[in-house]
């Protein structure tokens, strides 16, 4: 089993997920899923802490 998390909603006859949510599918299924677009795959190890100090999902745009 394989975690991934959702970036855009997803809705069928028996889900719904979130952006945000956290789901854990079969392996292949998470593979399928986890493009980028749709979802991330989640790293075992990764926490709440970590995921919050690296800013989010997008690069912060430069400064000048």
């Amino acid at each position: 089993m394989a975690r991934i998390r959702v970036l855009q909603p997803v809705g069928g006859v028996d889900f719904s997920w979130a952006p945000g949510d956290v789901v854990e599918l079969d392996d292949e299924a998470a593979a399928a899923w986890a493009d980028g677009v749709r979802a991330e795959a989640v790293e075992e190890s990764e926490t709440t802490a970590a995921r919050s100090r690296r800013g989010g999902r997008a690069p912060k745009a430069e400064t000048r």
